[in-house]
């Protein structure tokens, strides 16, 4: 997979790939490719928390885009934001998939399960609420914002990396990070409270 610094420096000609991948070449296809798989896939691994399940995820959203490249609409100049809420969608159909399936689970598979005793239920609990919370707050954030989020806080990109593969500046970067991180510690201040 790419590093961060092909990422960051891929995203300033995805709409010049995107205009060759809509017209059908596969070359072009196989940059954007290059250029976010690694997004993508980090993304979903954040989602789904299982690295067979973020690869899946990954090739399932990369097949998608192919098979509708004349819809793909950029954000920001990139293709980035339109991947990752492609990759989101599959990701929330893996985990209600995964949710039924362990619905119909049988007590003799539980055996398999490591036992969790070094960790108190009520721990446990509160950590899972923790994440649900996160994941429930960034998912109300607005697209440009997920991925800059994603970008900077789960991929530890730069603002400088994060502005190149978003097609913008900086600073913008930078002030909408920051508004991202108000915005979350306020719903976050409010779950913490409600969990006291």
């Amino acid at each position: 997979m790419p590093s961060p610094a092909d990422v960051s420096s891929c995203a300033v000609s995805d709409l010049a790939h995107l205009t060759q991948v809509q017209g059908g070449d596969r070359k072009a296809f196989v940059v954007l490719y290059n250029c976010h798989v690694r997004a993508v896939y980090w993304f979903a691994l954040k989602m789904v928390r299982s690295i067979a399940d973020a690869e899946d995820i990954t090739q399932d959203t990369f097949v998608i885009a192919w098979s509708k490249r004349h819809a793909i609409r950029p954000v920001d100049q990139s293709v980035l934001p339109w991947l990752l809420v492609t990759a989101r969608y599959l990701g929330n159909n893996r985990i209600r998939s995964r949710a039924r399936d362990d619905h119909h689970r049988t007590d003799s598979d539980l055996s398999n399960f490591p036992d969790p005793q070094h960790r108190s239920v009520h721990d446990e609990v509160q950590s899972r609420m923790l994440l649900d919370a996160i994941d429930h707050a960034v998912g109300q954030l607005s697209e440009t914002d997920q991925t800059l989020y994603y970008l900077c806080i789960d991929e530890g990109l730069s603002y400088e990396q994060a502005a190149r593969a978003l097609g913008t500046s900086h600073g913008a970067v930078r002030n909408r990070l920051a508004r991202v991180r108000i915005t979350l510690r306020g719903k976050l201040s409010a779950q913490k409270e409600a969990l006291s």
